[in-house]
């Protein structure tokens, strides 16, 4: 089929590519604007508690609300509020309140501090578009319309609370996505010109990718977000960013390494180009079909976050794939060798690669040594998982600290309880259709306060209809903290224990929907890793057309997601200092390291079946893998470690720790597991390797009579 694929493309390269300018085109122009969401209460389904107590609240309290905005006021010199400054912020609240932004309800005025250096207002906005870039606007305005009114008095005023950071978030995450690019793009640019050394070959993968695949992939992911009903966060821009220049490039690359190397065995170019794609194909479209069942297992995610994101890398992959087996080698065919290895000349002759070589004959002299070694390295650093915690601050870890919102969570959390900006509600509602037993709700609401970690319980405010109590719960902790989370559990424990006879009770608010996302990534552990695993290892076995082969290859890839985990834990949580990794950090590593571990896993076992096939036995197979393929895998992963490592220059924990763990997570797969483990392994194993086929047995010869349009090209044939 893949010899098929080239030999279209290389005859028809004009039609390509005019293919692709027009359905690009045609898809970008239909598309529709991508929308996203930063509220993390969307995040989850309806059947968890923290949702149906929203849903309960909105219904029973339409008038109560928990601020979405706060505007904190203080002193300019930091000294405490007199009766003048109580009066100017006040008025400042009514004026904004007057101003009727959108997406604002009301401003109120909030308490003051216990230390009197500090005063709120709190705002309201409309409950059915929280985390929407309407409301990013409004609290823009706010933000600027409030430090308007403060000038002439002696007040400071800052704008904190969800849809502050849902503001803040978004322009951290603009500049990351900038930083990301930009060295994305001089990584990629500058290693090309070093392997290459060709200004070509090294700008043309990243005009093609950002130019037709990058346009037509988002145009799609807008399409299908529409269709599907999914909205985008912005964390997952940059990761697309990087997806789309770093697969690309790695599949680029397979290509013209393949396609150098026949040039070299002396095929005319269109005949090289034509067999690059034929050897090279099968490969390339199994690592991508590998990354994109990876990817679309986030389906099954109960996150939203990850539920959106899946769909997106995954198609942001199969464009990429389509590319790299129609849209490179159409380009390529139609420039000659000489003007597009230009100005080198080393693509002529086939250098001794004796790096490379030599590797190869340690593998083959010593199989069992380089297993070895290269297990107990990833078993040692798989340690560091056992001190694995998780965080569920997102808005923290996804801006630095010195954001104006994160500021005002900071000098909150010190001026009043720790979980005064964001606290807790318990709702009593009736079971049986009457009013609620009023008299039972001073003595349960005194049981609330006596929980540790408690620090202060609001009287019962009723609904209209008195079916229905709402207890406001302020912990002594920050929403997103360890301590927070262990709280919550039994403020839950006691409100549904101690609930009034024929009533139940709803824990809703901030911390105890990070309670249920901790629930949920925990499914998650238990439905999408197995499930990704068992998809992978399915395209193994195809490709291979093996059983035993795939469980060791898995084996391996999934030590070194252990190794890549526990490496991350050691160097933030136990050298930094982080209190723990973002809580989706381990499923986005496992997907990204499980999935493109296997994409070089594939590329050196394709490599060494056809080192086998041409009649040599597995240890001398393996070694000719290693030297072959060892130069396109370290090439390939060098290049898409650097550019998730270009994540670390986004400014914001959430992005330094995934770029970190990914970057690493590949320089184990393509450096140490697929480089050594992988080929060293198969060696041991040997013919068995390949059980109940026989793929690494010597590939009989064409028959003579056979069409030349349907069967895999000799390789001395000339057209």
């Amino acid at each position: 089929m893949f010899y098929r694929i080239g030999r279209a493309v290389v005859r028809h390269p004009i039609w390509t590519i005019v293919a692709w300018v027009f359905i690009a085109a045609a898809v970008v122009a239909t598309a529709p604007s991508l929308p996203s969401n930063s509220d993390q209460s969307s995040f989850l389904p309806k059947s968890y508690e923290s949702i149906q107590a929203a849903e309960l609240q909105q219904t029973a309290f339409p008038s109560s609300f928990t601020p979405s905005a706060i505007v904190l006021y203080q002193r300019a010199d930091g000294g405490k509020l007199t009766p003048a400054d109580l009066k100017d912020a006040a008025g400042i609240t009514t004026q904004l309140g007057a101003k009727k932004i959108d997406q604002v309800q009301q401003v109120v005025p909030g308490p003051p501090s216990k230390d009197g250096r500090y005063v709120m207002g709190l705002v309201s906005m409309n409950s059915e578009n929280q985390g929407q870039p309407s409301q990013l606007d409004a609290a823009k305005t706010l933000r600027a319309d409030a430090k308007e009114l403060a000038k002439g008095t002696q007040l400071d005023a800052k704008l904190g609370g969800s849809a502050a950071q849902g503001l803040d978030q978004q322009e951290s995450s603009n500049r990351a996505n900038v930083l990301t690019f930009a060295g994305t793009f001089l990584i990629i640019l500058i290693t090309l010109l070093i392997i290459f050394r060709s200004p070509i070959l090294a700008l043309l993968p990243l005009v093609v990718l950002l130019a037709l695949v990058s346009t037509t992939a988002n145009a799609l992911i807008a399409d299908a977000s529409k269709l599907f009903g999914l909205e985008a966060n912005s964390s997952v821009s940059a990761l697309l960013i990087v997806v789309l220049l770093g697969v690309g490039t790695d599949y680029y690359l397979f290509l013209m390494f393949r396609y150098r190397e026949r040039l070299r065995a002396g095929d005319e170019p269109k005949l090289a180009m034509i067999n690059a794609v034929g050897r090279v194909g099968e490969a390339i479209a199994s690592a991508a079909g590998a990354v994109m069942i990876s990817f679309l297992a986030l389906l099954l995610s109960t996150l939203g976050f990850l539920k959106q994101m899946g769909p997106a890398l995954a198609i942001s992959v199969a464009v990429t794939l389509i590319a790299a087996l129609t849209l490179f080698p159409a380009i390529c065919s139609l420039i000659p060798p000489r003007a597009l290895f230009w100005p080198s000349k080393a693509w002529r002759t086939e250098p001794a690669n004796a790096r490379f070589a030599a590797l190869g004959r340690g593998v083959q002299r010593r199989p069992g040594l380089y297993a070895v070694v290269s297990g107990v390295i990833m078993v040692a650093l798989a340690l560091g998982t056992l001190g694995f915690k998780a965080t569920f601050d997102l808005a923290a870890g996804s801006m630095p600290q010195t954001k104006e919102s994160m500021v005002v969570q900071t000098q909150m959390q010190s001026a009043y309880s720790a979980g005064a900006a964001e606290p807790t509600s318990v709702l009593v509602t009736s079971t049986g259709g009457g009013p609620i037993d009023q008299a039972a709700l001073p003595a349960y609401g005194a049981k609330l306060s006596a929980i540790s970690g408690v620090a202060e319980v609001s009287p019962a405010e009723l609904s209209k209809d008195g079916k229905t109590a709402n207890f406001t719960v302020t912990l002594k902790y920050g929403s997103a903290t360890d301590q927070a989370l262990e709280v919550i559990g039994d403020v839950r424990n006691v409100a549904h224990a101690e609930a009034p006879p024929g009533s139940k009770a709803l824990v809703g608010g901030i911390t105890s929907i990070f309670k249920d996302i901790n629930a949920a990534v925990n499914h998650d552990y238990r439905t999408v890793f197995p499930l990704a695993a068992l998809l992978i290892m399915v395209i193994l076995g195809l490709l291979l057309r093996s059983v035993v082969a795939p469980w060791y290859l898995m084996a391996s890839v999934g030590l070194g997601f252990a190794a890549t985990l526990g490496a991350t834990v050691l160097i933030f949580q136990k050298g930094q200092g982080h209190s723990g990794l973002m809580f989706m950090l381990p499923v986005i590593m496992y997907l990204f390291v499980v999935a493109i571990g296997t994409d070089y896993n594939i590329l050196m076992i394709s490599r060494l079946r056809e080192e086998a096939r041409e009649g040599r036995e597995p240890r001398e197979a393996a070694s000719m893998a290693v030297r072959h393929a060892g130069p396109t895998v370290a090439a390939a992963g060098f290049i898409l470690a650097a550019t998730f490592a270009t994540l670390m220059l986004a400014g914001n924990s959430l992005l330094t720790e995934m770029g970190f763990a990914v970057s690493f997570g590949i320089v184990v797969a393509a450096f140490v597991m697929a480089m050594f483990f992988t080929p060293a392994l198969t060696a041991l194993i040997g013919h068995a390797a390949w059980w109940p086929g026989q793929q690494d047995r010597k590939a009989p010869a064409a028959a003579a009579t056979v069409d030349s349009d349907t069967r895999p090209l000799d390789l001395s044939t000339k057209n």
